[in-house]
Order: C-alpha cells, then structure tokens, then sequence
C-alpha cells in the first residue's frame, strides 16, 4: 500500500510550538484523509526548528464506492414536497427515483444516489490547501506577495489582501509524496499562496543550504541527516543530553538537568553541538536559583555542579550551537560567556540590593505598626513597602496589604487546629509577600517565596518562618511536595483558602476549562495538605458557602479516584453538608477495606433490601411510623430485628465517635440474619396501615443507623 510523505517548511517555527504543531498536522491530515474514505496503517509527525514532516504508511489507493438510499415523501404528497426531494438528491425528475411501497404508509419515493470513489491523489491534493490555510497556529503572520495591499505589485505579482496566507513564519517549501514503497513515487500537485508542491527540501540553513531532492520518507531522513538536520527531535533532545553529561563528567562536573529546557533547546537547533562555557567564581556568591534562572531564561544554557554536590553549583554551563564551528566552538562559548557574565552581575546587584535599605523608610512607619514590622530588616521593609504602595490583588479584591490581613485572620483560626505556634505563625504571614517587591523576584517571578525563604534566613528570622515563607505557595501541582512544618502547613492553607473564599465571594468561579485565578489548583492544594498532613479542619468553620464546599468535593472525588478509590464508594461517604474532608477520606478508606469482606457481604445485603424496600414506600407516599412502637411488634422475626437493631445502633455509634469505622461497620453486619428473618417470617405491607407503618419505621431504622458511616443504597454490587 503506499505512502505519504508530507513536509511544511518554514522560516522557523518557535520552540514552544513545535510539538503540538506536529501533533495537529498529524491529527489534522489524518483526519481529513479517513473522513473522505481513506484508511491507513499508521502515521507519525516529526518536527524541526524548521519543519513539520509528516509520514503516513500504507494508505489505501482510493476511497470506497458509495451507496446511500435517500428516503423521499409520499407519491401523493404536493408537488412542491417533492421538487424539495429531488433537490436534495440531485435528481431531474421523479423517473429517476424508485417507488417502494409500505403496507401501513403506503408508496413513497426512494432515490438511489452512488457516489464512486476517489483515487488517493485526488483526495489529498484536495484536503491539504484548506488544512495548510487554516493551521490553529496560537500566533501568525500574513507573508508573501499576496500580503501587500491591494493595488502593489512586485515581481509582477498582485497582492491579495487579507487573502495570504497567515502561517506562523512564513512559509517556504512543501514536500509532498505520494507512492508505493518501492516503486516511483509522485508529487501530489496543489498550490498554497503560490508555493507549489514538489519533492525538493533544503537542509541546514548554514551547512547545507542546498536542494534535495527526496522520494519517500527513508531517503528524505537519510538525505536530510548528510544535509545536517536531525529529523527526530527525541533523538535530539538524546544526544544534547548524553554529550551534556559526558562533557560536564569529563571537567569533573555533573549536568544540571532540565527537563523542560531540554525539550526547548532541541526545538532551538537542528544539529545540535554541546559546548561548555564560563564565567567568574565570585558569582557563585549568588544564589544558586538565581544563578540557574538568569543562564536559562536569558541564554537557554544549562548549568552544571561539583560531582556529589547538590546545593552549589560550579562557574561552568552547558550551551547547545546549531553549528559545528570551525575553531571548536570557541568564538560561539566566548559570546555566550560574555553574555552570561552581563545577566549574572545584574543578578548579583539585585542580590546586594535587596539586602540593603530602601531609601523611603520614613513613608513606611504607618504600614509597618499595621502589620508589626521592623523597619531595621530589610524584608520587612519590602513588606511596610508592598502596603505603602497599595498593590492591587485584585479590583474587586482589594491591595496585597488588605490580602495579607485577611490571611493573617484566617491562619489565626486555623493555628490551633494545626497544632501551629500561633506567633510564627503571624509572623510568617506578615512576611509572606514581601519579597513580590525585591529586585530578585520583580525580574525572576518564578522565584516568589523560595527569594523570601533566603532574604528571611539571613535576617535571622525562625527557620519555620523562613520555611512557610517559600512552602505557603504549595503544592503547586499535583507533583510537588506539600509542606510538612506546621507554621507552612498552616499559612499554606490560608493563603489559599482566602484565594478560593475570595474568589467565590466575587462570582468568579472556574468555567468548563477556564480557570484563569488556578482556583481548582488551590483547592486541590487545600485537599492535598489536609489529607496527607492528617488535618481536621471543617470547612464551613472557615466558611459558609455551600456552592464552594461542593466545588471542593468534587476535587476531594478527583483526588481520591487518582488514589484508586471506587466512585461508589467516595459517592457512600459523601454527603452535601459533609466538611470534614479528612473524616470523609477515611471512611472511605475504612469502606473500601470492609466491603469485599464477609461481613460487608453480609452488611450491603442486609441493609440494601431492607433501605429499597423503604425508598419504594416512600416514593408512593405510604405512610412511615416516626419511631418503632413495641406494642406493635406481634411477630417474634420483628421483636428480634427490633432489638438486633438497637443493639447494632449503640455499638456502632460508639465506635463512629471514637472513629473506628471498620468496627461500626462490623456491629451494623451482624443486622444480616435478623433481616433475612424478618423478611422470611414477615409481610411489610400488612392490611393494618399502623402494622405496616411501623414495619416500615423498623427499616427506617436500619437505614438511620448504617446512615451513621456511609449510604450503603449508592455502593455497587
């Protein structure tokens, strides 16, 4: 069966955008090819700095006839109905439909309509211009002749406006191949704003600028590989990796990795070559976060440590050129070390700088007594600093300074459930947002908190401070770490708690897949601190919004399915009002544990038929006893369940408030036999309304009592 090879080359193609532009391509061609009856056996993208090369194997030839019955009106329906008929199925006259008759409708028209097949040519070079015009690039640019305005002409070419095509770079060349595996392939012929189709490409823009002319995908790579374009971009993102890490093994060093400035560093080069460059000892001073930011944002470079060494880092980075130089590269690491050297000493004034005092310290008194500051350290006057200023939050929410007071109210209520030392735990907050107004973190955001952690160790402030300084942004995500000293733990959960309460407060809730204020994170952090650092903390102590304590169940369901926890069970223990998310997280442990037991056979069992029966009564509106009345009870099955009840009832409810759910469970499991009995020995619906209503209150019973750890009605099984 034959192939596809398809190459859309370009100026350049951002590093950031290269892979989803790859994945679309894919999805996009693909796609148009099986909606017009092709079928393939598999496809792949590959992308460069320059390219997006798509490779579909073993494609069908041509698309499969077709046969489609259109179903008209009937022969006596009005002229004009059938006129419609005709026209949607591109029928002349009614000789040309079929009558079929219907016992009970009677006749009616049919029309036959076949439509034959296409051959795959036909097909692509049809679908590829519309999918190559409407590319979902984020960002792009009109280029080319027909981007002029109308009435400029240049080469003899008129422009056409808004008519160009808009592409993120503009666009050069388009390979595109059609054919079986070994025998000559073709160029499949279609134009897009006058770049034609064909079976040449060019390789690497400085040392192989020349054209190629390939012929299907295994000679495009190999050609493209002589030319100095590696295609696959993880092997790339491979070889810049291991050359990184032997080349800082073999100066005694060891690579820094970096996942994310990996992946956009092989987006940067399509040949690539791993160089080491350096810089002065006397910025190691600096902090090694620092250090590593400026040399990644400003030159994409990685750094690189002393062997063993996880806290510092050494005078010598990792920089990946997209040409082999020919003096070794050593004109490419002097330019680059030169830049480095400028970032770092502005790195190493916004250090110094933050440590010193701002020149305006007597305009900060009021807002250091608000806040209890101590204008002689320099984060607190970045705080006094912070309120003077009045920075905005939020329009509707108020300046950083107003926020700070909230959280400080908040932690205040939330220290004693923590266990939190209640002073730190002020001061931590007061100091939380202080270092959003230092240099460091004005030009590296990224650093907010980890900055203030280390501006707060150097001026003695308490390490559980200093900690909850950086851990109160955490957990970011659902891979970072969540914080474990109490004085984090507590700032942590208030800081993002007045995010949510706040939020909320304003109507500004997340929407289907917009969460612009990242409040399903915070909630999701709140849940993750407080299930996995054992925190009891109702909700609605904090606060009272019943829309926001359901949004915060759905995240505790989101989490705890993550944790391979059964939707009907996470659904048993969940109730509207329930707040207590740890409490809620057990029992559905404890749940999970008991019911494949034995004993939870014999309680889903026990309780399912009698609380069914009872929900069916309900819903008819029979008449339910409001308590079980002794001298009703005339059958000895009924006595018997009656006090089974009771019993059961007491020793699982002394078990709940100690918080053994697994022994409640097991006292409510012994009701299975008394209930079989009594549904053997008695009928619920008697003639007496008063016999049958209390019979009715018995079951009302059980459901109340195994109410007490879980709605056994919504388990599964």
């Amino acid at each position: 069966m034959p192939d596809l090879l398809l190459e859309l080359r370009s100026e350049e193609i951002p590093a950031r955008m290269q892979r989803k532009a790859a994945g679309d391509l894919k999805k996009l061609v693909t796609d148009a090819l099986v909606e017009a009856g092709l079928t393939y056996e598999g496809a792949r993208e590959y992308w460069t700095p320059r390219r997006l090369t798509l490779d579909i194997r073993g494609l069908t030839a041509r698309s499969a006839d077709q046969r489609e019955e259109i179903k008209g009106p009937s022969t006596k329906a009005p002229e004009q109905a059938v006129q419609g008929f005709l026209r949607k199925a591109g029928l002349s006259s009614v000789s040309e439909a079929q009558v079929v008759s219907d016992p009970k409708k009677g006749d009616f028209y049919v029309a036959v309509v076949s439509k034959p097949g296409r051959v795959a040519e036909e097909i692509i070079a049809d679908v590829m211009p519309g999918i190559i015009r409407s590319f979902p690039w984020p960002k792009s640019m009109r280029s080319g002749a027909a981007s002029m305005p109308k009435g400029m002409a240049y080469a003899g070419i008129e422009g056409k406006g808004s008519e160009s095509l808009r592409w993120v770079r503009p666009l050069q060349s388009i390979v595109c191949l059609f054919g079986p595996e070994h025998d000559e392939t073709q160029v499949i012929p279609f134009a897009v704003d006058g770049i034609v189709a064909s079976n040449v490409t060019y390789g690497h823009r400085f040392h192989a600028p020349d054209a190629i002319t390939v012929r299907r995908f295994d000679d495009y790579v190999a050609s493209l590989e002589k030319a100095k374009v590696m295609l696959d971009a993880e092997r790339r993102k491979d070889v810049i990796l291991h050359d990184a890490r032997d080349l800082a093994f073999a100066n005694g060093l060891e690579l820094v990795e970096d996942e994310g400035l990996l992946e956009e560093v092989s987006g940067l080069v399509e040949w690539p070559h791993v160089l080491m460059g350096t810089f002065e000892e006397e910025y190691l001073q600096i902090p090694a976060e620092i250090i590593r930011l400026t040399i990644k944002t400003n030159q994409k470079c990685f750094v690189t440590r002393p062997q063993g060494d996880n806290e510092n880092l050494s005078n010598r980075f990792i920089l990946v050129s997209n040409i082999e130089a020919k003096d070794g590269g050593k004109e490419i690491m002097h330019g680059n070390g030169k830049v480095v050297r400028a970032r770092l000493s502005d790195a190493k004034h916004f250090w110094t700088r933050d440590q010193g005092n701002l020149p305006d310290l007597e305009t900060l008194e009021a807002s250091a007594r608000k806040f209890g500051l101590d204008l002689k350290r320099p984060l607190d006057q970045r705080m006094a600093k912070l309120d003077a200023l009045n920075v905005t939050f939020h329009a509707k929410l108020g300046t950083q300074g107003e926020r700070v007071e909230r959280i400080r109210a908040l932690a205040r209520q939330i220290a004693p459930v923590v266990g939190a030392d209640e002073a730190l735990v002020d001061r931590a907050v007061v100091l939380a947002k202080a270092d959003l107004r230092t240099e460091a973190v004005g030009e590296f955001p990224e650093l907010q908190g980890l900055m203030g952690r280390k501006y707060a160790g150097i001026q003695g402030e308490n390490p559980s401070v200093a900690a909850a300084i950086e851990d109160h942004y955490k957990p970011q995500g659902p891979s970072d770490r969540v914080p474990d000293d109490k004085v984090a733990i507590t700032v942590a959960l208030a800081d993002k708690l007045d995010t949510l309460v706040g939020f909320w407060a304003i109507d500004e809730k997340p929407t289907g897949s917009k969460d612009p204020y990242a409040l399903r994170r915070a909630a999701l952090g709140v849940v993750r601190i407080i299930l996995e650092r054992k925190v009891r903390l109702p909700l609605l102590t904090v606060f009272k919004d019943a829309d926001l304590l359901s949004f915060f169940h759905d995240r505790l369901k989101v989490y705890l399915r993550d944790m391979g926890a059964r939707h009907d069970i996470i659904d048993a223990v969940l109730t509207p009002d329930a707040d207590d998310l740890l409490l809620i997280a057990r029992r559905a442990e404890a749940l999970t544990a008991f019911i494949t037991s034995e004993d939870g056979k014999n309680l889903l069992s026990g309780t399912k038929r009698a609380t069914q029966l009872l929900a069916a009564e309900e819903k008819k509106g029979t008449v339910v006893a409001d308590g079980v009345a002794d001298e009703l009870l005339a059958v000895d099955a009924e006595k018997a369940l009656y006090a089974a009840i009771k019993a059961a009832t007491s020793e699982a409810a002394a078990a709940v408030a100690t918080e053994d759910f697994r022994s409640a469970m097991e006292a409510l499991s012994k009701l299975r036999g008394p209930v079989d009995a009594f549904f053997e020995a008695v009928l619920v619906n008697d003639e007496d309304l008063a016999i049958r209503a209390n019979r009715l209150a018995l079951l009302k019973a059980i459901r109340e009592a195994t109410g007490t750890v879980a709605d056994f009605s919504k388990i599964s099984g």
